[in-house]
């Protein structure tokens, strides 16, 4: 079977399958219908794992198994298995939900608060820092700080930055809205994300930043987050972001930014 490792490796990451379970469903859909042996020689995936292989892409939707002797496997459409793979994650993506939304009440999530607890206590405020990366790290990060913000969320971003924060980060800005937390955000307000920027209105009091280019959020005075990439020129993937836990620089942040703050025009 001569199909490029590339493709294979997309194949891979694309519908989250191991090395063995591409080469098997990659050599099935060049014959549209195989037997086990077959499809192990054509693979070069040893014989005595074809089966389980097998096995597993029909749990998964990938193929169908014609019953008869010899058993063969048929391949079905790549656009049925795309369907099939989406209802497939969507149904255990709800299962996870549920099963982690029951956590709150079990036993399970007190022992582990315990033991945060614990560990917490030997560590001093100025050591909460770290480094993410990836933007989904970021915004998952940056979700939590909201969540347990309680006095102000201030936020510096960039025009593309504020639509993105508006699809992830809304719903936690309104919740912080109701438990009377101010927030406030700067960006660069133009043609292409007005309306969103009307939409934070909301929750928010938005103003338009032309002058500073840059990337950070401060909670309560005390946590920071900042983004050392310009997100214009680096792939989602390669973002990063440094959180701290410091007054200190916290506080002398949002002095720098209060006094930029009042040089802005607010959207109408």
């Amino acid at each position: 079977m001569i199909i490029k490792e590339e493709f294979l490796g997309r194949l891979r990451k694309i519908f989250d399958l191991n090395l063995y379970e591409v080469r098997v469903w990659a050599a099935l859909l060049s014959r549209g219908t195989s037997t086990a042996g077959e499809l192990s020689s054509i693979s070069d995936v040893p014989r005595s794992r074809t089966y389980d292989i097998l096995e597993s892409l029909d749990k998964k939707g990938f193929i169908v198994m014609k019953l008869g002797k010899p058993i063969k496997f048929i391949a079905l459409k790549p656009e049925e298995v795309v369907e099939r793979v989406k209802r497939n994650l969507a149904k255990d993506a709800q299962e996870r939900t549920k099963r982690l939304e029951t956590l709150k009440e079990d036993e399970v999530i007190h022992e582990l608060n315990n033991l945060f607890n614990q560990g917490i206590k030997f560590i001093e405020p100025s050591e909460l820092s770290g480094s993410l990366r990836g933007r989904q790290n970021l915004y998952n990060h940056l979700d939590m700080m909201i969540r347990n913000a309680e006095k102000t969320i201030t936020i510096l971003t960039t025009k593309e930055g504020l639509s993105r924060k508006f699809e992830a980060l809304m719903p936690s800005l309104e919740r912080a809205k109701k438990m009377g937390v101010k927030v406030r955000i700067a960006a660069p307000i133009n043609s292409n994300n007005v309306k969103v920027a009307k939409e934070l209105k909301k929750v928010a009091e938005i103003r338009d930043m032309e002058k500073i280019r840059a990337r950070f959020i401060v909670i309560d005075s005390n946590q920071v987050m900042f983004m050392l990439l310009d997100d214009e020129k680096f792939h989602p993937n390669y973002d990063t972001g440094v959180w701290i836990n410091t007054e200190f620089f916290a506080a002398a942040l949002e002095d720098l930014f209060e006094l930029a703050w009042k040089e802005m025009k607010s959207v109408k």
